[in-house]
């Protein structure tokens, strides 16, 4: 049964909700979602283990600090560190979407001895995804929104006609085809119409000055701000990705062996950038396959 509790740690308040008991699988959510990016994995997972999803900083329920600074790598890995501890664990498995992921890469680069394994999902690691913005069209294209998304109108424009872009973007598809539904729309207009929190999921753009270059000769920045000194991952990692991704490229994949030795990569070529809502039993049964065996190719 999931359970909702909050961690005062790291000079803010955390909201995250867990289940069950044993190994602890920490799910880590991006941008627009909230812990119930990861409702299909935590009733999946939690009989066996222990299972736990935050909202993020400056999301959902948990505290949205007012200065941009405060959404910095450095701080989203802490959160991670500090809610494992707060919760009785000092090594655990990490599962990253989106921004999850991206904080999921920069926490496994500086604190491999916390990690047994990294799963990511649809999230680029820094050192390619910074290679892609500088040296690949198609993702400078492609990343265009985040210069939006770093703009003083991106509320304005994301909060219009009661979200309707966010809801069309996101759930949209699956509103058509079944795997969304009204309750789930309602969730996430509930999570987005929280005071602040379409501000604090804007900051982690802001923060990082992650982006394509720009049109008044801004440099595009790719490593969302994640120590550029710290890039190699030293535990064994799972990328899953939906191919279909049309925000984040499947360059990204190209050389990413470079900086995890011990990779494994699983693509999913009908899947987009939301294939954990997609496809939920495919997406879990590689996360059971890499968790508890060794899963090839």
């Amino acid at each position: 049964m999931l359970k909702h509790d909050y961690a005062d740690i790291n000079d803010i308040r955390l909201h995250y909700v867990t289940a069950g008991k044993g190994k602890l699988l920490m799910f880590a959510h991006g941008f627009p979602e909230f812990w119930y990016e990861w409702k299909n994995q935590l009733t999946e997972f939690e009989d066996g283990y222990q299972v736990v999803a935050p909202d993020m900083r400056g999301y959902n329920l948990s505290s949205k600090p007012a200065d941009v600074e405060q959404y910095r790598v450095e701080y989203l890995i802490e959160d991670l560190r500090l809610l494992a501890e707060h919760l009785g664990h000092k090594r655990f498995i990490l599962i990253g979407h989106d921004w999850g992921g991206a904080v999921a890469w920069a926490f496994a680069s500086r604190h491999p001895d916390y990690l047994e394994k990294l799963i990511i999902i649809n999230a680029p690691h820094p050192g390619v995804f910074d290679r892609e913005l500088r040296e690949n069209p198609a993702q400078q294209r492609a990343s265009q929104y985040m210069l939006m998304f770093r703009g003083s109108q991106a509320e304005q424009a994301l909060s219009a006609d009661n979200h309707a872009g966010l809801v069309d973007s996101i759930l949209g598809r699956g509103l058509r085809e079944g795997y969304f539904t009204a309750e789930d729309r309602d969730a996430y207009l509930a999570a987005w119409s929280q005071p602040g929190a379409l501000t604090g999921g804007l900051n982690y753009y802001r923060a990082a000055q992650v982006g394509p270059p720009s049109d008044q000769g801004g440099q595009a920045r790719g490593n969302f701000g994640a120590d550029t000194a710290v890039l190699t991952v030293a535990v064994p990692t799972l990328v899953i990705w939906g191919e279909q991704d049309q925000a984040l490229l499947t360059g990204n994949l190209e050389g990413l062996d470079e900086f995890v030795p011990e990779l494994t990569v699983k693509r999913i070529p009908d899947g987009s950038h939301w294939v954990v809502h997609e496809k939920p039993d495919l997406v879990n049964a590689y996360i059971r396959d890499f968790i508890e065996n060794k899963l090839s190719g």
